[in-house]
């Protein structure tokens, strides 16, 4: 199967999401969500990620992601960010904050959140101002 370029796969032998990059030769080439060294998987095996997969690799990207503006610093009460009309990716972590806040899950709901906020920062950010 084909994937477009950015597609976030899960990688069974290396149980790890990656950004789909190209194939080379007979591999496809996978990067870590929020960046770092390529890796080859058998295209064959690899397989779209899971809400739940994509949302679990982007948590650990923006985990990982060094702090050097100071503290980190959890805002109380901050109102939750509003999905932009007509953006799947939006829609798709709204849906994931919604199951999680029926859950009681209220780590995977700010986490939901965080991913959404960047995001919308990233790809919606002529919007935001």
């Amino acid at each position: 199967m084909q994937h477009e370029s950015g597609a976030l796969l899960y990688d069974p032998a290396t149980n790890k999401v990656g950004e789909y990059q190209d194939r080379s030769g007979p591999y496809a080439l996978l990067r870590p969500v929020g960046g770092g060294r390529e890796w080859q998987a058998d295209p064959t095996a690899v397989r779209l990620a899971t809400p739940a997969e994509r949302m679990s690799a982007g948590v650990r990207a923006a985990n990982q992601r060094p702090r050097t503006d100071g503290p980190f610093l959890v805002a109380v009460g901050p109102r939750p960010p509003v999905p932009m009309p007509d953006c799947a990716e939006c829609e798709d972590l709204v849906t994931q904050r919604a199951a999680a806040r029926a859950e009681h899950d209220y780590s995977a709901e700010t986490d939901a959140n965080v991913l959404l906020r960047r995001h919308q920062h990233q790809d919606h950010q002529d919007h935001l101002n």
